[in-house]
């Protein structure tokens, strides 16, 4: 017979389920969801899917964009990491988006019942957590790693607070486990912030134990803990290292280059990375979601002060649909991160009731969360985490710091709401509820009210659009109509709710009926407000997902070529920030946030401006223009050099600075470059020698060469010491970087076989220590559920 606490569990789960595809309905009728990043994926990653089912085997480096760049954080498997596979078992094999939102709901359940929150309250509030709007708008944009990280916050943190609680075997245990999922995302950002509330946590706690003299147990809490978070991070050892030695190489890492230092970090260059930060009065889009005008490219009705001033236009309705409605401070943005009206104004309850040391830590995190996000508009706060606190400086888009934000409001909210109902004194339950409204439901009023008060609604934008004679009057007025209008419609759910409260306390209603109209509000408000930004209309026919891109007429005229190994500059479209032409060739270009460092100095220095000579070193054999038709054509490029030359003028450089700029004064088909730290001796060229390819795979090139003398060869393929080797008839054989970023070795006299094969040995010993941590941390799981269930 199963007691009553599992079949509450088990309705909650049921009901998730239903939620969940009942929000994406298209997937029952076999649609998918059509993500722009995941499309971009499939151009990225086709030269690695294609050569694991050729060969079966991780070609661990791709050819196919940026001329050249580890796989690790495009597409590689890591068989050895066990826990990967309890992935689908977490989700219940539910397809995505709709298995995300899933887990999304069920963590943030599991986290409220282990506080010992009645289910129902718990079942409410892992719906306003889930159906935050950011948590769909990246599943629109296809930001998967970054939405399946988050759906394991909740959970961790629930394990940890478990191991404070006193029950730390099974605390650990989970916090293993979660750790390791969360890993398995892959989405580091995520993970770090994450850290970094634990950090706080742990401080915090730290006082409370020192204060109660009870540092024996704290320690001993924090050593289980660290334990279950390092079995976690092992279980995906592998991949953590060989990003981490990548990151150490790519924009992530710092570089060697002192132009601009007061730009640059260790890591990322600070431009960079608060180009994506959140405007301090943009804050109030988690109360308010049309606060700053919502995505960038929105639509209004014909009733709009816009449509009115532009419909004797023949394209008036279409162009309603893609105005440019946000103005707020980023560059551009999907949607708002909305956590709810009844959210926020349950979180300013909550705090009237939420006291001791928990108070303390969530606050503190909140709080810092919150500036942290601000970015470039806060830059006192940032400037000190980008240049001081390690790893901080390695991701880009600071706003991301809101989904810990995000995370706490309902947590707090409905913390609160749990003690608010059990509270026996009635009188301070409704005098919270009432301050609570005034100060939230305040704000709205204010806002609605008086919204011209506050903002002009103007955006960077708007000067050209009134130059393309674009009535931004009009535009304007529709922004604050939309601003106005939310904040009306958040104080009447404020309301409702507020209401509901009050009628409870007064016995007018019983506590079931108050969580059901607290559910029904809270899945009313948020469903409405994501379906603006991800909706059936996001859904198209499989095909158009799993095969996204339609050859070109130059693609076509270029995949009559041959030749293995050639590079394609795309001038069609938006070259550095696009994976179409990684579909099909082997891209100068492409699409990715963590290319090599020096591949991004070359294009900042060179290949922006369509610089020849660097395009011939790089073997870029076909240009794809526009013709008079505006249709894209391919243009064969006679100077490209070819997979590998001979060269004998040399010009050794003092470091990085001059090595970059001196690329550019020399004619790479008969000069380098080389920095003064690698050695390279004189040579004189022999005029009959010839090196060519004659084998091509992505992680191994064979070359025959020929030559009377010795000679040193340059090869058209990114530099990458952390795991390419050369080899000379079958023996290991040195090479250099020269000319900024390619390889150049130097051949004896005679016939030989050149080789490049990518061996990164990190790859290898990396998966033995994944495949113990994981085999370890199954037995644990195994052994701890056991105890749990024989009591």
């Amino acid at each position: 017979m199963l007691n009553q606490s599992f079949k509450n569990h088990l309705a909650a789960i049921i009901l998730f389920v239903a939620v969940s595809f009942l929000y994406f309905t298209p997937q029952l009728e076999g649609k998918k969801l059509y993500q722009s990043d995941n499309v971009s994926w499939v151009g990225m990653s086709k030269e690695i899917v294609d050569h694991r089912d050729s060969y079966d085997e991780e070609p661990l480096w791709s050819n196919s964009m940026f001329s050249g760049m580890p796989a690790y954080l495009v597409s590689t498997n890591y068989p050895s990491n066990l826990i990967k596979k309890f992935v689908k078992v977490v989700r219940l094999n539910i397809p995505r988006p709709a298995g995300y939102v899933f887990i999304y709901l069920l963590g943030f359940y599991f986290l409220l019942v282990s506080l010992s929150i009645d289910y129902r309250i718990a079942i409410v509030g892992a719906l306003a957590f889930a159906f935050s709007s950011y948590f769909f708008i990246i599943l629109e944009a296809g930001h998967n790693t970054k939405a399946h990280s988050i759906a394991y916050i909740a959970p961790l943190l629930a394990s940890v607070l478990m191991v404070f609680r006193g029950r730390i075997l099974l605390g650990s245990v989970l916090a293993a486990f979660f750790t390791a999922l969360s890993m398995t995302a892959n989405h580091y950002q995520i993970t770090y912030y994450v850290v970094m509330l634990f950090v706080i946590i742990g401080v915090v706690k730290f006082i409370e134990a020192f204060k109660e003299k009870q540092l024996q147990s704290f320690f001993k809490k924090v050593v289980f803990l660290i334990f279950a978070g390092t079995l976690g991070v092992f279980t995906t050892f592998t991949s953590m290292l060989v990003t981490t030695e990548y990151g150490a190489e790519s924009m992530r890492g710092e570089s060697e280059l002192t132009i601009e230092k007061e730009n640059k970090t260790s890591g990322l260059d600070k431009n960079y990375a608060t180009q994506w930060s959140y405007g301090k009065a943009e804050t109030f889009t988690l109360l308010i979601p049309n606060f700053h005008g919502g995505a960038s490219q929105g639509e209004l009705s014909t009733d709009s002060e816009t449509y009115q001033a532009i419909k004797q236009s023949p394209q008036a309705r279409s162009l309603i649909k893609q105005l440019p409605l946000y103005w707020g401070s980023q560059p551009f943005t999907s949607g708002p991160v909305y956590a709810g009206s009844i959210v926020c104004f349950l979180f300013v309850l909550g705090l009237f009731f939420i006291k001791g040391y928990a108070r303390i830590w969530i606050l503190i995190s909140l709080v810092l969360m919150l500036f942290l996000s601000w970015g470039k508009n806060f830059m006192p706060l940032t400037d000190f985490f980008l240049d001081y606190i390690p790893g901080y400086n390695k991701f880009r888009a600071v706003s991301t710091t809101l989904v810990i934000v995000e995370l706490l409001l309902p947590l707090v909210a409905f913390l609160g709401l749990h003690k608010i109902l059990e509270s026996q004194n009635k009188q301070e339950s409704l005098k919270a509820i009432k301050n609570s409204f005034f100060v939230v439901g305040g704000i709205c009023l204010i806002f609605a009210l008086l919204p011209s008060m506050f903002f002009d609604f103007i955006s960077d934008g708007d000067e050209r659009l009134k130059s393309m004679g674009w009535p931004v009057d009009a535009l304007q007025l529709d922004r604050k109509s939309m601003f106005s209008g939310d904040a009306l419609r958040s104080l009447i759910f404020i309301f409702f709710s507020a209401s509901a409260l009050w009628l409870f306390f007064k016995n007018a209603i019983k506590k079931s009926v108050l969580i059901l109209l607290l559910g029904a509000l809270i899945l009313g408000d948020m469903w409405v407000v994501n379906k603006r930004y991800l909706n059936d209309e996001n859904f198209v026919a499989k095909r158009k997902v799993v095969q996204p891109f339609t050859p070109s007429i130059a693609n076509q005229q270029i995949l009559l070529d041959k030749d293995p190994n050639f590079r394609v500059f795309n001038t069609t479209v938006s070259t550095f920030n696009d994976a179409s032409t990684s579909y099909f060739h082997k891209s100068i270009g492409g699409y990715h946030a963590a290319k090599l460092q020096r591949y991004q100095e070359l294009i900042n220095e060179y290949l922006s401006k369509g610089d020849l000579n660097v395009l011939n070193m790089l073997n870029t054999k076909y240009f794809i223009v526009s013709n008079k038709e505006k249709q894209a054509v391919a243009q064969l490029n006679p100077n490209a050099l070819g997979n590998a030359w001979f060269i004998n003028d040399i010009m050794v450089v003092e470091n990085a600075d001059e090595e970059i700029k001196s690329l550019g004064r020399i004619n790479t088909s008969n000069q380098l470059v080389v920095d003064k730290r690698f050695e390279i001796g004189s040579y004189e060229l022999d005029s009959t020698a010839q090196i060519s390819l004659t084998q091509y795979k992505a992680n191994h090139l064979i070359y025959e060469s020929s030559t009377q003398k010795k000679q040193f060869a340059v090869f058209s393929e990114i530099y990458y010491d952390k795991g390419w080797n050369a080899y000379l008839d079958g023996e290991l054989l040195s090479h250099i970087r020269v000319n900024y970023l390619l390889r150049g070795v130097e051949i004896p006299a005679g016939n030989h076989k050149v080789e490049f094969k990518f061996e990164p040995s990190n790859y290898a010993f990396g998966e033995s220590i994944s495949l113990a941590a994981s085999s370890v941390l199954i037995l644990l799981l195994i052994v701890v559920f056991y105890k749990e269930f024989k009591k």
